[in-house]
């Protein structure tokens, strides 16, 4: 039990989750808005999808040292999946991400004159159930494989570029899976505006397991088969007991003595 209290009472978890709050929100309200049609003129889906990338890369830019910038639970699964956080992390990370989008959303609804904000941009299926579902899982599954390589600390050459790259693949599948299901790739996007209209509808289902699919396909696919990450014996351990999600080469100096009380604890039951 004490390794999970130490990781919650962290002030550095404590931050992490915080910004997985704020930049759910951020995103909710931004994007959602650009999505709004006013009398004098109507976005384009060329317009809303750049709207959710920029957002996303942005806020990427501004959280990504703090929390990983998920602000996504199809995405934080992946990385539990990819052996890259730890349970605790995931849990905090998925509450936090959909009380955000909640905020989110509440605020840009309540900022929106009624005749604009009536749809809320609630996600609508436009082909049948597994046309939909599948192409949720196949867009969510491109998202999450460019998350992990652009942000793999293997890569040699400079990664700065990490946030564009993911806003660009944000924007891609929104430039395709609007006209099929107005484009989830975030269950937490897909509840919010759901929870404050009231409208789940029949094919809500899609927009929780199709980007949960597609993530962990991804993960499974770039940390197992394309790029696995060589762990020793004792980072296993490390991993097994979920206390912090950094690879070890990453950890400061307390993390790391940590990690040496747990392997010889480990040691000490076997």
């Amino acid at each position: 039990l004490w390794p999970h209290l130490y990781l919650i009472l962290t002030a550095k978890f404590a931050w992490a989750v915080l910004s997985e709050f704020v930049g759910t929100a951020i995103f909710l309200c931004i994007a959602l808005g650009s999505s709004f049609k006013w009398p004098l003129e109507q976005p384009s889906v060329l317009q809303i999808s750049l709207a959710f990338g920029l957002t996303v890369a942005t806020i990427v830019q501004i959280f990504g040292h703090i929390s990983g910038a998920h602000i996504n639970p199809a995405v934080t699964l992946a990385y539990f999946v990819g052996n890259q956080i730890s349970i605790v992390r995931f849990v905090f990370y998925t509450i936090l991400q959909v009380m955000g989008a909640l905020a989110g959303a509440g605020i840009i609804y309540a900022v929106t004159p009624g005749e604009v904000r009536s749809t809320l941009f609630v996600n609508q299926v436009n082909v049948t159930s597994g046309e939909a579902f599948m192409i949720e899982i196949i867009l969510t599954f491109s998202m999450v494989m460019c998350i992990f390589s652009v942000t793999d600390k293997r890569r040699r050459e400079n990664r700065s570029y990490a946030a564009l790259s993911i806003g660009l693949a944000v924007t891609m599948a929104h430039l395709v899976g609007i006209y099929y299901t107005g484009c989830s790739l975030n269950p937490a996007r897909s509840f919010a505006p759901a929870v404050i209209l009231g409208k789940f509808g029949p094919f809500h289902w899609i927009y929780w397991m199709g980007p949960f699919i597609g993530a962990v396909l991804a993960s499974v696919v770039y940390n197992y088969v394309l790029c696995p990450q060589r762990l020793s014996r004792e980072e296993r351990l490390f991993m097994a007991v979920h206390l912090d999600g950094h690879w070890v080469h990453q950890w400061n100096e307390p993390t790391y003595r940590q990690y040496i009380e747990i392997k010889l604890y480990i040691y000490a039951r076997v």
